[in-house]
């Protein structure tokens, strides 16, 4: 196997149980975050049913395309449990009673006879070279089969985990991988891919741009392939910096080089400021959203939940007569929530959320309308529109407190 800058890997999964959706694949995810780190990115995924035919027929066309194959489960020692008997197909070799394996597990068994699916496996494909699994039962394999290299591991994550640390990625090499990230909450993946558009196209060789787009944000990844780590960085930095700045140079968009509540949490602590939080409808969510960071005990005071209307003016102050007059969803209830959560938790900072989470308008205020607020040695407040189910416009808002917190911080 290539000890150089690595190559093409693919992943195949196997089990009914993955197909039907009784149980999620947890394999394939941290595989392929191990093998990038290696330099052997995965390129296909696939789930296949307990059917040798269908295994045998998969991992003939991910050895036609990748370097590297991964299968995973279909080892146990039941009758659906035949990945050993595929790749023997895939093969042309037997399937084989492994000597070692079978002294071993007779031994675990003292005198008793060792039940015949435990004894089915100690089966190898013939010629496979056994990997031990340190966290269970059945082995691993690998063999080379065509130009590739094929590896089963058992389906059971734990075991996937040490199987790979101590035979798979050791064997690998790969040289050097490195990727740098920035982080743009509540953009827009398009408006983002527009912004990198020139830069992709006058990428140097080995570096490679990817996004992960989630409801809070998108995450440009900027990775180096090559032999050598010092040389990899000294080619991705120009890039990384190239990234920031056509980014920058876009209205609206916020660059962070972590995601933004760590970022806040260690802009707050770089100051020795603290913070507290009034929120309406995120509901906790921006306090839990910055406690999720190591270190928020150090930044965050605490927060009030003030869902209901009278909440607002009994616990944070706000006035009675401008909630009587407005309502909750206003920009200066917001103003005076933040406000009122500063003075009372004794915070640097205070931020407010309030708003039209849905299904239904509030007081002619349609779904998605929501005031945050930040007060403290720099005061602002912004009214944003949001889309989507109940759920996505509250996470949203607490995002959108939390940033407008932090440039407020900056």
């Amino acid at each position: 196997m290539s000890a150089g800058p690595g190559g093409r890997a693919e992943v195949v999964c196997v089990g009914d149980e993955l197909l039907s959706g009784r149980v999620a694949d947890l394999n394939a995810a941290w595989l392929g975050a191990r093998l990038a780190e290696r330099g052997w990115p995965v390129r296909r995924v696939v789930m296949v049913a307990d059917d040798v035919e269908v295994i045998a027929a998969a991992v003939t066309d991910a050895v036609g395309r990748a370097e590297l194959v991964v299968v995973t489960g279909g080892l146990g020692g039941t009758s659906d449990d035949v990945t050993r008997a595929a790749l023997a197909q895939v093969a042309g070799a037997a399937v084989v009673r492994d000597a070692a394996l079978e002294a071993a597990l007779r031994a675990r068994y003292r005198d008793a006879e060792p039940p015949v699916g435990a004894l089915t496996m100690c089966d190898v494909v013939q010629g496979a070279e056994v990997l031990a699994n340190p966290a269970g039962t059945a082995p691993g394999q690998r063999m080379g089969v065509g130009g590739a290299t094929v590896v089963l591991l058992p389906g059971v994550p734990r075991e996937v985990v040490a199987i790979a640390e101590s035979a798979l990625l050791p064997a690998l090499g790969g040289g050097a991988v490195v990727t740098r990230s920035l982080h743009l909450p509540l953009a827009d993946e398009a408006r983002v891919g527009d912004a990198l558009a020139a830069l992709e196209r006058s990428l140097p060789a080995g570096v490679r741009v990817g996004y992960l787009a989630a409801a809070s944000e998108v995450e440009v990844r900027l990775t180096g392939r090559g032999a050598d780590r010092a040389a990899v960085e000294a080619l991705l930095e120009p890039v990384v910096s190239a990234a920031r700045g056509a980014l920058e140079r876009v209205e609206g968009l916020l660059v962070l080089d972590a995601p933004l509540p760590a970022s806040l949490v260690q802009a707050l602590t770089g100051l020795g400021q603290t913070m507290a939080c009034a929120e309406s409808l995120t509901g906790g969510l921006v306090a839990a959203t910055v406690v999720d960071v190591p270190g928020a005990s150090a930044v965050l005071r605490g927060g009030v939940v003030s869902y209901a209307t009278d909440v607002k003016a009994s616990a944070l102050g706000v006035p009675a007569d401008l909630l009587a007059e407005r309502g909750a969803v206003d920009p200066d209830v917001a103003r005076a929530m933040a406000a009122g959560v500063r003075s009372r938790l004794g915070a640097d900072w205070g931020v407010s959320t309030t708003g039209v989470a849905g299904p239904d308008p509030q007081d002619g205020h349609p779904v998605g309308e929501v005031h945050v607020a930040v007060d403290g040695p720099r005061s602002a407040s912004r009214v944003i529109a949001l889309r989507g189910g109940r759920e996505r416009i509250r996470h949203q808002a607490a995002v959108a407190a939390l940033r407008l917190l932090l440039e407020c911080v900056h």
